[in-house]
């Protein structure tokens, strides 16, 4: 199912990150309809692969290497893949499922390896949602202390969009170059109240009264 809906190459579209995004979804969505079609047990095991390679990816530089550069040989990318499968196996060499597999090698066939992070996330959101989770990404500048991110998650918790899911998650990532603040993400809703954005939309306002 999955091989079917993506085998034939894909023709980038002209918008960088909007490209990349609607892509990423498309691959996704074939990910995530052909895992959940044999079972939800395999839904969860293809979720847990990915995670691993995606943390993999993260880690190691030499994957994170293999993924990026479009220009491999066909044996240098099966010698990457099966790299990637290895961490995927983790320490109990458990077998990775045919799904996982079938994804990468569609990726690999398309030159869309470089896309890897993004469709998992895109999988990751449509898990979330079939469970009735809601994942909340909050970034700031640095780790939010323990008080400020109860707080925070309290707040949360009131919101509309918590109250229709089952499970609230906030995971807090940090990027030193919002100087401070946080942005907030969930489903497609983004709420940025960074200094940077701040200092940004001053500069803004600067140019356009010269």
């Amino acid at each position: 199912m999955l091989s079917s809906a993506l085998r034939t190459p894909i023709v980038a579209a002209a918008h960088g990150r909007r490209a990349a995004s609607s892509i990423a979804l498309k691959y996704s969505n074939a990910l995530y309809s052909a895992a959940l079609a044999k079972s939800p047990q395999v839904l969860s095991k293809v979720q847990t692969e990915l995670s691993t390679i995606s943390k993999s990816i993260a880690e190691t530089p030499e994957l994170n290497t293999f993924i990026s550069n479009p220009t491999l040989s066909a044996k240098d990318r099966v010698t990457g893949l099966a790299s990637l499968y290895a961490k995927a196996e983790g320490p109990k060499k458990e077998p990775v499922s045919d799904v996982t597999k079938n994804l990468f090698a569609v990726l690999s066939e398309n030159g869309r390896l470089n896309e890897t992070q993004n469709v998992i996330q895109g999988f990751n959101e449509l898990v979330a949602k079939y469970k009735g989770e809601l994942e909340v990404t909050v970034t700031s500048a640095a780790p939010l202390p323990k008080d400020a991110a109860a707080k925070l998650e309290t707040v949360l918790r009131q919101s509309q969009a918590a109250q229709h899911a089952k499970t609230l998650k906030v995971v807090n990532k940090v990027n030193p170059s919002l100087m401070g603040g946080i942005v907030v993400d969930f489903g497609d809703k983004s709420i940025d109240l960074s200094v940077s954005s701040r200092v940004n939309k001053l500069n803004n306002v600067l140019q356009e009264s010269i």
